[in-house]
């Protein structure tokens, strides 16, 4: 029976498998997403949640515990510095599995693994302003089209568009020469 035995063993030996979850972890952290099968997904997300939670301590032993895993000292000063400021309000979930379909060739199961990124106040504020103001633009448009007569162009009307610089020949891109194609 198998209580009460966390993770999986994915067909590899212990060794292959904390040396792929090592890696694994380190290029999420490092790219802040990756691309796997859903199955490894599943348990890289464990991984990363841990080690993110670590980060947040922040203490000088929670740093030597990610550095045991995470084995690029970079990429563990780059999560401890973001940690506090990314992952502050919340207390786990810090990343997120996306199914993107099956993969050509063997139909595996195939996911992205993101670190979630929060909304901060400022852009909830910018989301809700263009939320009140993009119905009135839509409504105003409709008004516009909603009229059968159009506006006749005038001369005034053309002579207020700005002028365009004039380009000369040299500052236009040349084209590539295409080749030449056989007929047979």
């Amino acid at each position: 029976m198998r209580h009460r035995k966390a993770g999986l063993k994915l067909s590899r030996t212990a060794s292959h498998r904390s040396a792929m979850f090592r890696n694994m972890v380190t290029s999420l952290f490092k790219y802040d997403r990756i691309r796997t099968t859903d199955v490894k997904a599943k348990e890289v997300k464990r991984w990363a949640d841990r080690l993110i939670t670590l980060a947040k301590r922040g203490d000088l032993h929670a740093q030597r515990q990610v550095l045991a895993v995470v084995r690029e000292k970079d990429v563990v000063f780059k999560l401890f510095e973001k940690a506090k400021e990314r992952f502050a309000n919340p207390t786990g979930g810090y990343t997120r599995i996306v199914k993107l379909g099956r993969r050509p060739g063997d139909a595996a199961p195939i996911s992205l693994v993101e670190l979630i990124v929060p909304v901060s106040e400022e852009k909830k504020k910018e989301k809700k302003k263009a939320a009140k103001t993009s119905p009135k633009k839509k409504k105003e448009g409709a008004k516009k089209s909603g009229g059968a007569k159009k506006a006749v162009k005038t001369p005034e009307a053309k002579a207020e568009k700005p002028a365009q610089k004039p380009t000369s020949e040299s500052a236009l891109p040349e084209a590539a020469p295409q080749p030449e194609t056989r007929k047979e």
